[in-house]
C-alpha cells in the first residue's frame, strides 16, 4: 500500500461566489446558516452541537429527504451523523475542520480534514473546499457531486444581487 493510499484520497472543489469574504466566513461559522447551505441536494441538516471556536466541537445530522434502497447512509439508512472539531479559524481566510462520520462500516471510518479557503476576487470570493483523507466508502463521483452542490447552496445563501 502506498503512503497516499494509506492516507486516503483528497477531493477539492471551488466556486466563485458574489459575496464578500466576511459574509462567507460568517456563514461557515453560523450554525443556523450551516444547517441550511451545507447539506447537498437531497439532504437536510440538523445541528446538534456547534462551538465555533478553535478547538470547539460540532455534531450534525445530514438526513436524506427521500431514502431509497439505492441510498445508503453512513450512520443509518437515512442519516449521516458527522462529528467534528474546528482546528483552525483564520478570519475571512480559512476554516479547517477534522470530521468523522458515525458508522459501523470501516469504509466510512477515519478522520477527514476539511479546509475552506476564501480569496477575494473582483466580483466576490473564490471559495475552495479541500477534503483530505476521504474515507474509501465515499465514491469520488458522489463526493464531487456533493461538494459542487454544497458550494452552489453556499452561493445561493450568501450572494448579493
Amino acid at each position: 500500500m502506498t503512503d497516499e493510499a494509506a492516507r486516503g484520497r483528497t477531493d477539492t472543489a471551488s466556486r466563485a461566489v458574489r459575496a464578500p469574504v466576511q459574509t462567507i466566513y460568517r456563514a461557515l461559522l453560523d450554525p443556523a446558516a450551516v444547517a441550511v447551505w451545507l447539506p447537498p441536494d437531497g439532504m437536510r441538516g440538523k445541528i446538534e452541537r456547534f462551538e465555533a471556536r478553535e478547538g470547539g466541537v460540532y455534531r450534525m445530522a445530514l438526513i436524506y429527504e427521500e431514502p431509497s434502497l439505492s441510498t445508503r447512509g453512513k450512520t443509518s439508512a437515512s442519516t449521516d451523523i458527522v462529528e467534528g472539531r474546528f482546528v483552525q479559524l483564520v478570519p475571512d481566510e480559512r476554516v479547517v475542520q477534522r470530521v468523522e462520520f458515525e458508522s459501523d462500516d470501516p469504509a466510512f471510518a477515519g478522520m477527514m480534514t476539511i479546509t475552506w479557503t476564501l480569496a477575494t476576487i473582483p466580483d466576490g470570493t473564490l471559495v475552495t473546499v479541500t477534503c483530505e483523507s476521504v474515507p474509501s466508502g465515499i465514491s469520488k463521483q458522489d463526493h464531487d457531486k456533493g461538494l459542487r452542490s454544497t458550494l452552489a447552496n453556499l452561493a445561493a445563501f450568501t450572494e448579493t444581487e
